[in-house]
């Protein structure tokens, strides 16, 4: 199989948690990680200098295949949270990302992973490397840093 093993490149993200992101208990609802994945991968897009919006208007997207996330501790509102993406593993037609979320003691509170497919603009899965070399270059070169 031709994928990459890397972890080279971490994009830094501040989140403050809104108090409409809370349950009753004043905890983060768990519909909510998935959101702040979505902010951790458009910023490490944005970070490697292609922008998400960019990717986009090439013709081709991301969508969401598998989604994981272990709650360590409970995330509050009131509370800054630093989370840190990276991109454990690239493929021709794959991405695997990895975030960490951590408190302001520095500890590892949450640990989430997504798998995301290249689709063209006929929602088809695609080769990325073959139907947008410039594309998957750019990742290449990101994790190669």
């Amino acid at each position: 199989m031709c994928s990459m093993e890397v972890f080279l490149m971490i994009s830094m993200l501040t989140i403050e948690p809104r108090y409409q992101e809370t349950d009753k208990m004043g905890i983060i609802h768990h519909s909510v990680y998935p959101i702040w994945y979505e902010m951790g991968r458009v910023k490490y897009c944005k970070d490697m200098g292609l922008p998400f919006h960019v990717i986009e208007e090439k013709g081709v997207m991301l969508a969401m295949y598998y989604l994981t996330s272990t709650y360590l501790k409970p995330t509050l509102f009131g509370q800054t949270y630093r989370m840190e993406t990276k991109l454990t593993q690239l493929t021709k037609v794959r991405l695997y990302f990895e975030y960490r979320l951590y408190d302001d003691l520095n500890e590892c509170v949450h640990i989430g992973t997504t798998e995301l497919i290249w689709l063209n603009k006929d929602l088809k899965p695609t080769n990325v490397s073959k139907s947008h070399p410039e594309i998957y270059d750019a990742f290449l070169k990101a994790t190669a840093s």
